[in-house]
């Protein structure tokens, strides 16, 4: 590597500022005369998405992120969780760091691990689980993976975006112990373990700070609590203040901001409001990441074959059977219907920047014809709107009548779940549940096959007779649905998530998405299966639920110490199959709330028929721990855990009962007694009070009412100001372009309502300079009224107000 610390002597203070924003949309800049290197990154949490030129996706709609370069398309987080193999995490990393070496490509944007707060959450399907354990396994083994190869990770998004609407301007609050122990761990043990070359600051506020201003989370927490040694990188946009992000340790602005942020950075030396040591320690840990990055490039040919079965293999090891009686496999002796479009054109990935050009993509219709299987097929909905057709149903119909087996494909169109924007329901398209109830009126032999990236309401679920649900499968999509279908592969995927029975049990709901200022995580800790397991609530399908095509016996339990469980697994059934042993806490009596049971260990087996192993199930280092408020710190308390050991969380088939001792004389949260009624009887509460909250927040909950006339910023979206005619006029004529713009793209929503929720100031960047700041100003002065804004915005596009 280069001499960094004799660059930066040499370096002026614009060629240090320089260095602050991007060259391009994707590119560093480069210092031609010092030998620094430009150096690449791309969209990347499930395979590359290098973008090439604005071509056509491969249905022929227009592509409005721009074309990209073929790759292969893994499938995304929500389906390579539910593996629960942080081994087959490493491989699909690899092979993704080996085709980032082949496109030259220094920087995968991903993995997001981001905790699914909620299922209406749009970008759901780029995370890996409502569970922070299972999320740190999971992206550690996969940056592991991809950086083996020299190539880094962008590990995203930094912090408590979780939520699409406003998300580039709501202020995320929520208090410390609930950021400690749900939203942080997963970022903090990857950073530890893994080191990504980079971490994203994502776009909102946090307790009242962007995060790309956020002195606290970007230096104090991640670079001297964790020790990260990598960049921060703003998300696309995400940029509020340069200067403040300069001094809280947000190192790369992207895309291009065209120099305008650069002169802001000079400026500020020159004049005194920045530090010239701060802007040089921030160029020194970027001229490390440039040299770094092009160090590592080789440009190494890879094998998109043999990443094709890869991705088949982890399509297949991440499909979850939820139910089955008996109708599963398939026989090849058997007539069969295949019924749905999204058996012929399915649903292999998540709309928005993620969305890879497959390399090799074969949809299931496809796959059954390759593989010599006969089957009959029908539409029986169309991929528009609702999806309902009347003579497609009738079709379908028909169709069923007679056959031995209906397949029915069924699940989320893109228009139903994308980025940009998040679900208002938990239900599939109606013309899917139609199809559903009318073959099911002909034939009760139903296997639904589901496609989609989050949990889906199934009113029919007691009434079918099996449930395979696939999330989304990448490239190999029809071929791991395949080898499912007829055995070919014993299903053994888990859920990372848990399925709800109705979306007014969620206890988050409430409180999402909230806004237009702030969203408040009033349910503190209790997310996911922390709070359905604590509130003893019914819900569809749990959390680590998983059925197989075989059976597996646990036995021999032994706890050999507090943080070591084995247990022996035996293969009962018939064919080989794989299970996973999970190991869950439970604090007995606890003087502070904490949820039912907490998952701290888990371990994947795979068995022949009829054979046995013992297995080690290792238990986290915070097994016993809660984070203590009151010394800003973790702490043990001495008292009675049980140790439980099953199959999901409701599964539990071993508890031991062990007394541990912890710190002594450990001062509690001197929580208030409404926190304790509200908190600590978590069953009994249909909603968290606003007074609850706040008291355990800790402050006064900031004002969440519409923006005004008199009081916009440049932080306010088009949407805050469309109460005025002016801006009600500009978000018309936004929309109109959007729409224009977007076309028939896949994307079209996504961009539709990225572009209303973006901030003013954004407008800025994304205008690759044309608007300065100076004209936004104009801008925020002519929504609150102000005499001189109409000139003020004229002004800005003046030479010597850019």
């Amino acid at each position: 590597m280069a001499d960094v610390d004799k660059i930066l002597k040499e370096m002026t203070l614009e060629e240090k500022a320089s260095l602050a924003s991007g060259k391009t949309f994707w590119l560093t800049k480069p210092i031609p005369r010092l030998g620094v290197p430009s150096v690449l990154m791309t969209d990347g949490p499930h395979g590359l998405r290098k973008e090439v030129g604005a071509e056509r996706d491969e249905k022929g709609r227009t592509n409005v992120m721009k074309s990209s370069e073929k790759s292969t398309c893994f499938p995304p987080a929500v389906t390579s969780a539910s593996t629960w193999d942080p081994d087959l995490l490493y491989r699909m990393g690899q092979a993704i760091g080996e085709e980032a070496q082949a496109q030259h490509v220094s920087t995968v944007l991903g993995p997001g691990i981001n905790m699914k707060r909620n299922p209406l959450c749009g970008r759901n399907f780029e995370y890996f689980s409502e569970d922070p354990l299972l999320a740190s396994r999971l992206a550690t083994s996969f940056v592991q993976g991809v950086q083996s190869q020299d190539v880094g990770c962008s590990l995203k998004h930094f912090c408590g975006n979780n939520q699409e609407y406003n998300r580039m301007s709501v202020d995320t609050i929520v208090d410390e112990r609930t950021l400690r122990e749900i939203y942080l761990p997963a970022f903090e043990r990857t950073v530890k373990d893994a080191q990504p070359y980079q971490v994203m600051c994502s776009y909102n506020k946090l307790n009242g700070t962007y995060l790309s201003d956020n002195r606290r989370m970007l230096t104090d927490v991640l670079r001297k609590e964790w020790h990260f040694d990598g960049i921060v990188v703003s998300d696309w946009g995400a940029t509020n203040d340069r200067v403040e992000g300069v001094k809280a340790g947000m190192d790369l602005q992207m895309p291009t901001c065209k120099g305008i942020d650069d002169r802001a950075v000079v400026r500020a030396v020159r004049n005194g409001d920045l530090d010239e040591a701060d802007l040089d320690a921030m160029t020194a840990r970027l001229l490390r990441y440039a040299f770094r990055c092009a160090d590592g490039q080789t440009g190494a040919a890879t094998d998109y074959t043999k990443h094709h079965a890869l991705c088949r293999e982890i399509g297949a090891k991440g499909a979850v059977l939820l139910k089955n009686e008996g109708l599963l496999p398939l026989r090849d002796d058997e007539t069969v219907a295949v019924i749905g479009k999204l058996a012929e054109e399915s649903r292999y990935q998540g709309a928005g920047s993620s969305r890879i050009e497959c390399k090799n993509l074969v949809h299931l219709t496809t796959a059954l014809r390759q593989e010599g299987k006969k089957y009959t097929y029908a539409q029986g909905y169309t991929l528009q709107g609702d999806g309902v057709d009347e003579n497609l149903l009738q079709e379908a119909v028909r169709t069923a009548r007679g056959k031995d087996k209906v397949v029915l494909v069924v699940g989320l169109t893109d228009a139903y779940e994308s980025e940009g924007f998040d679900r208002t329901h938990l239900d599939l398209p109606e013309g899917h549940n139609k199809l559903v109830e009318a073959v099911l009126a002909v034939n009760k032999n139903v296997v639904i096959v589901l496609e989609g990236g989050s949990p889906m309401r199934m009113p029919w679920k007691d009434k079918v007779g099996a449930i395979l649900n696939v999330y989304l499968q990448g490239e190999a999509v029809g071929e791991s649905i395949c080898d499912l279908l007829y055995g070919k592969v014993c299903p053994c995927g888990k859920l990372a998530e848990t399925f709800p029975e109705e979306l007014s049990d969620v206890l988050s709901q409430k409180y999402f998405p909230m806004g237009p200022k702030t969203v408040e995580y009033r349910e503190g800790i209790f997310i996911g299966y922390r709070y359905f397991d604590s509130a003893r609530k019914n819900v569809a399908f749990p959390f680590g639920f998983g059925l197989s095509y075989t059976s597996f016996v646990l036995s021999d339990f032994a706890v050999t110490d507090d943080f070591t469980v084995t247990c022996t697994v035996e293969n009962v059934g018939k064919v080989a199959g794989s299970e996973v042993v999970q190991a869950y806490v439970h604090a007995v009596d606890s003087p502070v709330f904490r949820a039912e049971k907490e998952l701290k260990g888990f371990t994947r087996v795979s068995l022949e028929p009829s054979e046995k192993k013992t297995v080690t199930v290792k238990l986290d280092e915070r097994a016993y721990a809660f984070y203590n408020t009151a010394v800003n710190d973790w702490s043990v308390l001495s008292g009675k855990y049980e140790i439980l050991v099953g199959t999901s969380s409701r599964d539990i088939l071993f508890t031991e009962e062990r007394t541990v001792v912890g710190q002594e004389e450990v001062a509690l949260p001197a929580y208030s007694e409404e926190v304790k009624q509200v908190y600590g009887r978590i069953d009994a509460c249909t909603e968290i009070p606003a007074s609850a909250f706040a008291s355990l927040y800790g402050k006064e909950l900031p004002d969440n009412s519409p923006y005004k006339v008199g009081n916009f910023h440049q932080n306010c979206t088009l949407s805050d100001v469309s109460c005025t005619k002016v801006g009600k006029g500009i978000v018309k004529v936004m929309k109109f372009i959007g729409k224009l713009i977007a076309g028939d793209s896949v994307n079209a929503a996504m961009i539709v309502n990225t572009v209303t929720s973006l901030p003013l100031r954004a407008f800025s960047g994304f205008s690759g300079g044309a608007l300065s700041p100076y004209s936004v100003a104009g801008l925020v002065d002519i929504f609150n009224k102000k005499k001189g804004g109409f000139r003020k915005f004229l002004a800005g596009f003046l030479p010597k107000n850019k």
